[in-house]
């Protein structure tokens, strides 16, 4: 029997970042619990919860992505907040398109949390939504600068990228910059919202891509 009660589930393997996001979210008024692995969310019966899932992307055992596997698997609703350190873009980028609601970079703001994890409980677009067509504001992109996005989202990391176009590192710096100035963007996980994580992405890049 599913629990009704909309609660906020973090599964973290870093007692300290548990801590740390149960306080920012208790503090804010939400119900939370909280797991140290996806083994153990899956043996105390997480998946029968209902609200979202606050989930760290790389743990020991069954990873982040490995958990939102098994739950899509099983027709779990459960709208997915990832966490995400330096190095995981590439899972971020397949979560995403495996139907996550948002993914966010350690350390992770207060204010973007509480965000993330509220327009997840609100339910403002399914959770299984497909990916959105890229914004209009990819049209004032030049080809290399497309070419560049191109890989980005694929996942592929500056250096790759750089040996993939024949081009130097600091060229493809110079293209990300201005890739995110003409898509209004101001970090990775804005560009990935933007591009692909459909009606969820958050308001202000929305905003600032309707300005472009």
């Amino acid at each position: 029997m599913r629990h009704t009660e909309p609660t906020v589930l973090i599964v973290d393997d870093d007692e300290a970042v548990r801590d740390s996001l149960s306080m920012v979210l208790r503090t804010a008024g939400r119900a939370v619990e909280t797991y140290a692995s996806a083994e153990e969310f899956i043996e105390r019966g997480g998946p029968m919860r209902t609200g979202c899932l606050v989930l760290d992307v790389r743990m020991p055992g069954m990873s982040g992505i490995e958990l939102q596997e098994y739950l899509a698997q099983r027709s779990v609703p459960l709208p997915i907040v990832f966490l995400t350190g330096h190095g995981d873009i590439p899972m971020a980028v397949r979560a995403v398109r495996r139907g996550a609601w948002e993914f966010l970079q350690k350390p992770v703001d207060d204010v973007q949390l509480l965000a993330a994890v509220d327009s997840a409980l609100s339910g403002h677009a399914p959770p299984d939504a497909p990916p959105r067509a890229l914004p209009p504001a990819v049209a004032t992109l030049s080809r290399r600068e497309r070419e560049v996005l191109d890989l980005i989202l694929a996942g592929k990391q500056t250096r790759a990228i750089a040996e993939a176009l024949f081009i130097s590192v600091k060229t493809v710096e110079f293209h990300r910059s201005r890739i995110h100035a003409k898509l209004g963007v101001a970090s990775m996980a804005e560009l990935f919202n933007l591009c692909l994580g459909g009606q969820h992405a958050p308001r202000a890049v929305m905003a600032a891509t309707a300005r472009a």
